[in-house]
């Protein structure tokens, strides 16, 4: 099936972890919430390296180092080591280098991981609008992030520095819940300057071209929580991707999802990198996954039947991507998803 339009989410007759020889996963919201594993996350992801599938972190947050990142995760009982960790700080400082003479001055707005992927690009961190940078670097800061912080950028900008954000997520989840993230940091400055970031972030090529860079992977498998940054990254990579419902992401989103931000497999959690993934048939306008079969009638979605769930969503995804073709499906679905309880 084309990468560019996908009707249904596909099956798998093997495992996951067997069909793709690299996972890609994002970490906040797939692998931990506010400095804590998401349940089944450990053991699975033990499961899948054991099982000779490399695992690879790929996240947009630029607020730690990937030595911090590889051990927190190795706290958490997730061993690994730094070079498995891959960030939109270092996608932007090579975005950066690759425009930068060495040794240029860059003004950051962010934390230590930008800094540190800056320093390894042989760009200079600087504080202040009075070290005269030539350019921006703004970069998730976390929940401490001085509000001067974003007019020290502004004077910045308006001095003619050019403007880079590691990416625009707007929010993040955290273990209270959902936080603004580094793209509403990115419209604070957006709107006091009138001018545009170039982004370096999932779902933008820099970040593919960074993990491919950085992981070799033949068969990459995108693992993410996000419809708008994962999957749509994996759409615009031309690989395949899994979506978890252990994040940001809700039946509803991803039932309305137009092609870029629909994922070739579906799954409640990372035991889904463990098993394979079952048959989503289409027939007649009808969409059968499991026990369950669903349809477009007249203005809304319709479920019929019994079984595990998360298969009554796979039916209704292709129900309403079928229905919606290139676009994306307006049908009302709130009766459909309430039945599955998800």
């Amino acid at each position: 099936m084309s990468q560019q339009y996908r009707s249904r989410p596909l099956g798998s007759t093997t495992a996951l972890s067997e069909a793709y020889d690299t996972a890609l996963l994002d970490l906040d919201g797939v692998v931990y919430a506010g400095g804590h594993a998401i349940v089944h996350a450990v053991e699975s992801l033990g499961s899948a390296r054991e099982g000779g599938m490399r695992l690879a972190y790929v996240t947009n947050n630029a607020l730690r180092t990937p030595d911090a990142v590889a051990e927190h995760l190795t706290e958490l009982g997730v061993p690994a080591e730094p070079a498995d960790v891959i960030t939109s700080a270092q996608a932007v400082a090579r975005l950066m280098a690759d425009q930068l003479p060495s040794g240029a001055r860059v003004l950051v707005v962010g934390g230590e991981g930008l800094r540190v992927a800056l320093r390894e690009r042989g760009l200079v961190p600087v504080e202040s609008v009075d070290d005269e940078p030539v350019a921006v670097a703004q970069g998730y800061g976390g929940p401490d992030l001085a509000w001067g912080r974003f007019a020290e950028a502004a004077y910045a900008i308006a001095r003619g520095a050019v403007w880079f954000a590691s990416n625009t997520d707007l929010t993040i989840p955290g273990a209270r819940g959902i936080a603004p993230g580094n793209g509403a940091a990115v419209e604070v400055v957006r709107i006091a300057t009138g001018a545009e970031p170039q982004v370096a972030g999932k779902p933008l090529p820099p970040m593919h071209r960074e993990t491919v860079l950085r992981t070799g992977a033949e068969r990459p498998l995108v693992v993410g929580d996000r419809l708008d940054t994962d999957i749509e990254g994996a759409f615009n990579g031309g690989v395949d991707s899994l979506l978890v419902l252990t994040g940001v992401t809700d039946a509803a989103q991803l039932l309305a999802a137009e092609p870029k931000y629909r994922p070739t497999y579906v799954d409640r959690d990372l035991r889904g990198l463990l098993t394979g993934q079952p048959e989503v048939a289409e027939e007649g306008g009808r969409v059968s996954c499991g026990g369950w079969t669903a349809e477009a009638q007249g203005d809304a979605l319709v479920l019929e039947g019994d079984g595990d769930p998360l298969d009554g969503l796979r039916a209704l995804c292709g129900a309403a991507w079928t229905y919606a073709g290139e676009g994306a499906c307006g049908l009302d679905s709130a009766k459909a998803v309430a039945r599955l309880g998800l």
